[in-house]
């Protein structure tokens, strides 16, 4: 590496390490920000689907029968029995949110029960009816747990055989790792493509042509260095600022997660990838950078204004977040090599691979050559940018 370009990217560095304000909104306050907000996310979505730990679910019964007086010593449930003719006034308490079941039992239910036989069909079933209201999150909870426990005494009612029966058996042969990788690999190429790219547009409009409108851009080009150096100097150390700040995006999404996805992550860990695993998510992630600086770079070196640049960038964030919720649709990513031309695709599936467990090394090792070559394309591009006086003094 030439001693221009170092001397380009130490200057990039004092302007942005030296600005306390800006490295702290550029890197630290992401992944604080992301933290803080998945996790009260997770907590109200909790608060919103699940009834609170020590709540007593209200339940009214018409015709309670025998076979089902063992509600009434249930923890967490509080029945009351009516009359018949107290089914409208509970119902209107259950459109109140009063209540949060109604159980209506035939009469004589066991007797009923007993007389029926579904071999012959004879006569109708007894049917129990449940009433509750969707609104209310306490009153589905009800539903639920009733309609499992009518379910599993309607099935011992003719148990000829058992399923899963011991208890203490694991039957799901799904694994820790197994788990996670489902999840992750849905979830995290999209959320790093988001965060790579949220880093990288804070930081490369103001660099470029940030100094071009304060002019002094113009002092930079007029020293005897040479325009690809300028270039190359520029797009480094604007990808390793804006790797840091993906990176700091990244880290506050992995330790949120669980608390985003609630109860589904309670299997879910990290710790189920290896160095190997980090290592080559590392060069992927530093080879998508330098694609999203380079393209965002020769976007601002074509722009007049930090405003219009942000302009010209829209359409090319938008492109790379489609392409990010690919990773969520299909069964995995695509073995055949040529997927792994494509900018930004390429990235997000072998993304999808190392966390599901499925990455192919020829697959790997074209992204990265793919993104590097890329990276240089828009070296040229951005060099030749600089070469136009008509672009950079206009």
């Amino acid at each position: 590496m030439s001693r221009n370009v170092i001397t380009i990217m130490k200057k990039e560095f004092a302007r942005f390490f030296g600005d306390k304000r800006l490295l702290f909104t550029s890197i630290l306050m992401p992944g604080i920000m992301i933290y803080v907000m998945y996790t009260f996310i997770g907590q109200g979505l909790m608060t919103q689907f699940t009834a609170q730990d020590d709540y007593v679910y209200r339940i009214h019964t018409v015709n309670l029968p025998e076979s089902f007086s063992f509600l009434k010593e249930q923890d967490g449930i509080s029945v009351e029995e009516d009359a018949p003719g107290d089914v409208e006034t509970v119902k209107a308490m259950l459109e109140d949110q009063q209540a949060d079941l109604l159980l209506v039992f035939p009469g004589q239910f066991d007797e009923a029960v007993a007389d029926y036989d579904p071999a012959t069909a004879s006569g109708a079933a007894p049917d129990v009816e449940m009433y509750y209201n969707s609104v209310s999150t306490e009153s589905q909870m009800a539903y639920s747990m009733m309609y499992e426990i009518l379910d599993e005494y309607e099935s011992s009612l003719a148990n000829k055989f058992d399923v899963n029966a011991n208890e203490g058996t694991d039957y799901d042969m799904a694994t820790e790792k197994d788990s996670t990788a489902q999840i992750f690999s849905m979830m995290l190429p999209m959320l790093m493509m988001m965060f790579l790219f949220s880093g990288c547009v804070a930081v490369a409009p103001e660099s470029i042509v940030g100094e071009k409108e304060r002019g002094t851009i113009a002092t930079m080009l007029v020293t005897p260095m040479r325009r690809s150096e300028h270039a190359i100097g520029k797009i480094i150390s604007l990808s390793v600022i804006g790797l840091l700040s993906g990176l700091s995006s990244f880290v506050g999404t992995m330790l949120s997660l669980p608390q985003l996805m609630g109860g589904a992550a309670d299997g879910m860990s990290a710790a189920v990838y290896s160095p190997v695993d980090y290592v080559l998510l590392l060069f992927v992630i530093l080879s998508t950078v330098l694609v999203v600086i380079g393209g965002i770079s020769v976007l601002s070196g074509l722009a007049k204004s930090v405003k219009e640049a942000g302009t010209m960038v829209t359409p090319l964030m938008i492109l790379v977040m489609l392409i990010s919720i690919t990773a969520m649709f299909g069964s995995g990513a695509p073995e055949e090599p040529w997927w792994y031309l494509i900018p930004f695709y390429n990235s997000v599936q072998c993304m999808n691979g190392i966390f599901s467990f499925t990455m192919i090394p020829l697959n790997f090792a074209v992204t990265i050559v793919s993104n590097v070559v890329y990276a240089l394309l828009m070296v040229v591009a951005l060099t030749r940018i600089f070469d136009s006086e008509k672009i950079m003094y206009n």
